[in-house]
């Protein structure tokens, strides 16, 4: 399996579905399935019963994964895709835009 360009943290740009032009921050990766959640991106709403955790119930919004693919990494705001490249004996991630390293 190829290793995945995109990390926990990074800010992304959605390029397809139906959040595209929608910028956020990813909050969790899935390697397997090549899945990622970013903030404020594909809202989900969830039924929940009343448990010992959540007295009140309801209906709860939250974010669910969306493809790996569909996402692009912003540097300095504008999307790119991502390189590697070694430097100082350590890989690190490059924008193919502009060659900055965006791994610090």
């Amino acid at each position: 399996m190829a290793m995945m360009k995109i990390k926990r943290g990074d800010m992304v740009k959605v390029i397809a579905g139906k959040d595209k032009d929608k910028e956020g921050k990813v909050i969790k990766v899935d390697h397997e399935k090549r899945r990622v959640i970013v903030e404020g991106v594909n809202m989900l709403t969830k039924h929940t019963k009343p448990s010992a955790q959540n007295q009140q119930g309801g209906i709860v919004n939250a974010e669910g994964y969306i493809d790996a693919s569909n996402v692009m990494v912003l540097v300095n705001g504008k999307a790119t895709r991502v390189g590697f490249t070694v430097k100082d004996g350590k890989k690190v991630r490059v924008a193919k835009a502009t060659g900055e390293i965006i791994d610090k």
